[in-house]
């Protein structure tokens, strides 16, 4: 068994900050280095596993940039001048204008057509007069304006994409352009979870005497969904020491990490430790935070463990400050830095020096450009409704005390999560 960490604290010596508990939970990661092919659609949101090299340029010719006239640089209008071209033709994207265009002739071109030989400069159809084939043109123009080169964008054997990077829209679209259909993606790690607790009811059966339905579940699943993993669902779990020490032995056997909610604090009927000791390594379970003090993390053989708190808006705080990062650098070798920003606070907040606390609040950005928070209200570890009212974490650090009206807070806000 790993010896518990610890790290000094005020209050409790066997409590780790949030950043040491972090750190240890990268440090026991070993990035994924399976691999496979996707055709480019289905690789958004995945991350990239291989070095992708532009086999073209991009764009592949000079072409316009705007619907206007292509013309010869050379002889434009001096300040105050004026000059009448003749179109000589007209050439539209995907087509070639046949033959050259000599000096005081024009032809009229559409965007993302290919120049025509002897021309360097588009001049916007909004800035010319026509009558007939005369286009008079004025001053104010340069040569080589509205026109984009030939691999402007990418050149041909130019890097384009690293291996690691998490692939978004236009990351697809620029690989359209390259005219890649396929792309090889790390492996999506498989993450099974469970819910434990005697009290827990699914959706769809009558609560008894004490009983609750099993949200943390649910908000599990959408969490791991967002973060485009292989899910394996396996239900809520009783307090049963022999069917929690199944369950445990059959998730390690198919899963790289391994999540429940419930079990990990020190009452009665909360087996998680003690059957992690048993069949695998304990790193750590006290954190110095709110909500999510108590939280398991070690591993199960091959596979990852976080036992996360019981408690609704304690597994939605523990599971984007640890488990994400995880799966992150599990998937990804990116140790990504939380978007951390400061903001005024409007509302007073108690916090006592010791443990960094995670608020649930609602920042706004004012017409001068401040960003305030206000707290969502209420702010029990039960009340999940703080969580979907909210846009942000307040972020009140480790050595911090009261706050007070006014003061600078820092925020976390939700759209950084995703």
């Amino acid at each position: 068994m790993i010896k518990e960490s610890s790290c000094a604290d005020a209050h409790d010596p066997a409590a780790l900050t949030v950043e040491a508990a972090r750190q240890q939970i990268l440090d026991k990661i070993v990035p994924m280095s399976l691999t496979e092919q996707v055709p480019i659609r289905s690789a958004l949101g995945r991350v990239l596993a291989e070095t992708i090299i532009s086999p073209v340029n991009v764009p592949a010719h000079v072409n316009s940039a705007m619907d206007g006239y292509a013309l010869s640089g050379t002889g434009l209008p001096a300040e105050g001048k004026m000059h009448v071209y003749r179109q000589i033709g007209r050439v539209m994207a995907g087509q070639t204008f046949e033959g050259d265009v000599s000096r005081g002739n024009c032809v009229r071109i559409m965007t993302g057509a290919p120049m025509p030989v002897g021309t360097d400069t588009v001049v916007m159809q909004e800035q010319v007069e026509v009558d007939g084939d005369q286009v008079t043109i004025g001053s104010g123009h340069r040569q080589g304006q509205n026109v984009r080169q030939a691999g402007e964008d990418m050149a041909q054997g130019d890097a384009v994409f690293q291996p690691g990077k998490w692939l978004d829209p236009a990351d697809i679209g620029v690989m359209a352009s390259m005219g890649l259909g396929e792309v090889s993606v790390v492996r999506r790690p498989t993450v099974a979870f469970f819910s434990t607790g005697d009290e827990l009811r699914s959706i769809g059966e009558p609560l008894g005497e004490g009983e609750v339905y099993d949200s943390n579940r649910y908000t599990v699943y959408g969490m791991l969904t967002r973060m485009g993993c292989n899910l394996l669902d396996m239900g809520v779990i009783t307090d049963d020491p022999a069917k929690l020490r199944y369950a445990f032995e059959a998730a390690a056997e198919q899963a790289d990490i391994i999540i429940t909610t419930g079990g990990v604090s020190v009452g009665e009927a909360d087996y998680i430790r003690s059957i992690l000791e048993e069949l695998g390594e304990v790193a750590f379970w006290k954190l110095a935070i709110k909500p999510g003090r108590p939280l398991t993390y070690g591993s199960l053989g091959k596979a990852l463990f976080f036992g996360l708190p019981g408690n609704p808006v304690a597994v939605v705080v523990s599971f984007y400050q640890f488990v994400q990062p995880a799966l992150r650098y599990l998937m990804s070798g990116e140790a990504k830095q939380p978007l951390l920003i400061p903001a005024k606070a409007l509302s007073p907040m108690r916090k006592r020096p010791g443990r960094t606390e995670f608020a649930r609040g609602i920042y706004t950005i004012h017409d001068n450009g401040e960003i305030k928070v206000d707290t969502t209200g209420t702010q029990g570890s039960g009340i999940l409704t703080s969580m979907s009212r909210a846009n942000c974490f307040i972020v009140l650090g480790n050595q911090q005390g009261e706050v007070s009206p006014g003061d600078t807070v820092t925020i976390q806000p939700f759209v950084s999560l995703v």
